[in-house]
């Protein structure tokens, strides 16, 4: 029993899963102090700061994670090091330019962008996308090699540290959004210099980066840049196209708790696409189709009933999350905007549904080296879901209808992901179900012999 739980401890998925059940935890639990510690529409510009920057890294990152991902997974040691080299000139590279575009539109549009609740984005960003660049370059390089063990010690420093500073503030200081931003700054920049005292980061591969290896990357990444960004957009444009509408900024304060509450139903996902992806890219190299098959039949189906218990439970107890993440200013229907929270979370629920076989497909085509494919399907689903979102606030005006166009492209996400996988790989639909329902009976079966 003793040697079977300690295998389980050092499994990739289970590594991965307690990951990311950290972060999400002190994530959330720090969001919710947050949205106790200022008025709704300060929080607002909060989120929008968070959210651009989470958009503006799935660009830098879309450059260079999915490649270096696929093309480490079972490198030699020479070529890998070119590899890592390259990536990390290339990131360096892109965020020298996001950075002077960022500045440059901020000092061109200053009035606009001040009266926006985009300042604090446009001025402090820039020096965050520096500051965290090794940080991030490190965590890239652990998934790779599958050291998710590394990747919880990194991320836990920087998610620990903040929500330290969150809960500080909310007893003690009730600092103002600027210094909350700076104190946001100071803690990446010691998570990077930790990696960077310990050679995680790889930046010291820089000059051994070739121009065929840059090459390789970036003719993969071509794809894979603006499929993350166009994934990004599914998950920032509600909350866009909401500050931009006359629903104003305490909109966005309020359509974010149910949003942030998503981030539950997707821990598990996070956690098995994590593991999934470079097992199915290393399947794809070495052209064992019947392998790259069965992973995304497990991992689609095990995932697919997981979310249907997951969805049950934010959908029944939606006010009692609310009331935990939010407060009570966020239960019921909103004085100010008019809109219920809770309602959103159910609509969410469903959504949370469509996520399992939406995502394998994502990687699926991505391991399988068409980039190009599923870029097409991310494409189809940003578009369906911008014109879901002005429908719903500009003609509408409903919150409620911004979460149900999340239903409607994410159905069409699945169909065009798995048009795609079935030309490719000759699936079967049902396989899904059936393995999924295999891999717990293995569970089950795992579990009843240990307690013999």
């Amino acid at each position: 029993m003793k040697n079977t739980l300690k295998k389980i401890v050092h499994e990739d998925n289970f590594l991965s899963l307690v990951g990311n059940l950290t972060i999400s935890f002190f994530g959330i639990a720090g969001f919710a102090l947050l949205a106790r510690s200022f008025q709704m529409e300060v929080f607002g510009e909060w989120v929008l700061f968070i959210s651009s920057a989470a958009f503006i890294e799935m660009f830098r990152y879309g450059i260079i994670n999915t490649a270096i991902i696929r093309f480490l997974s079972g490198a030699e040691q020479e070529e890998r090091v070119k590899f890592i080299g390259s990536n990390g000139l290339i990131g360096l590279i892109a965020t020298f330019i996001i950075c002077i575009l960022l500045y440059v539109c901020l000092y061109t549009f200053y009035e606009s962008i001040h009266n926006s609740g985009y300042e604090l984005f446009f001025k402090w960003y820039p020096l965050l996308a520096l500051i965290n660049l090794p940080m991030n370059t490190a965590l890239v390089i652990m998934q790779a090699d599958l050291k998710f063990g590394k990747i919880l010690f990194i991320r836990s420093l920087e998610s620990v540290g903040f929500f330290v500073v969150v809960v500080v503030n909310f007893f003690f200081l009730q600092m103002t959004l600027l210094q909350l931003v700076l104190a946001f700054l100071v803690i990446d920049a010691f998570t990077s210099g930790v990696c960077i005292f310990m050679g995680w980061d790889g930046l010291k591969y820089i000059p051994k980066a070739t121009k065929n290896a840059i090459k390789v990357l970036l003719n993969f990444s071509k794809y894979t840049t603006f499929t993350l960004i166009g994934t990004n957009l599914l998950r920032s444009a509600d909350t866009f196209i909401i500050s931009f509408s006359p629903l104003g900024t305490a909109a966005v304060a309020l359509y974010s708790i149910p949003m942030k509450l998503t981030e539950l139903q997707q821990i598990p996902l996070r956690s098995f696409a994590a593991t999934a992806f470079p097992k199915l890219s290393k399947a794809s190299m070495q052209k064992n189709v019947e392998e790259v098959k069965e992973i995304f039949y497990t991992y689609s189906g095990a995932m697919t009933y997981l979310f249907i218990f997951i969805s049950l439970v934010t959908f029944v107890f939606a006010d009692f999350f609310i009331l935990i993440l939010g407060g009570r200013q966020y239960l019921g229907t909103d004085p100010i905007t008019g809109f219920n929270a809770a309602t959103i979370m159910r609509i969410f629920s469903i959504y949370g549904l469509l996520l399992p076989i939406d995502r394998m497909t994502g990687i699926g085509l991505d391991s399988i080296n068409k980039p190009n494919i599923n870029f097409l399907k991310v494409l189809y689903m940003v578009i369906a879901n911008v014109i879901g979102d002005l429908i719903a606030v500009f003609i509408f005006k409903s919150l409620s209808l911004v979460a149900v166009a999340s239903i409607f492209f994410t159905t069409i996400g699945i169909w065009v992901g798995f048009y795609y996988m079935n030309k490719e790989l000759s699936l079967n639909y049902r396989h899904i179900f059936t393995s999924g329902i295999d891999f717990y009976k293995m569970l089950y079966g795992k579990f009843m012999k240990n307690l013999t």
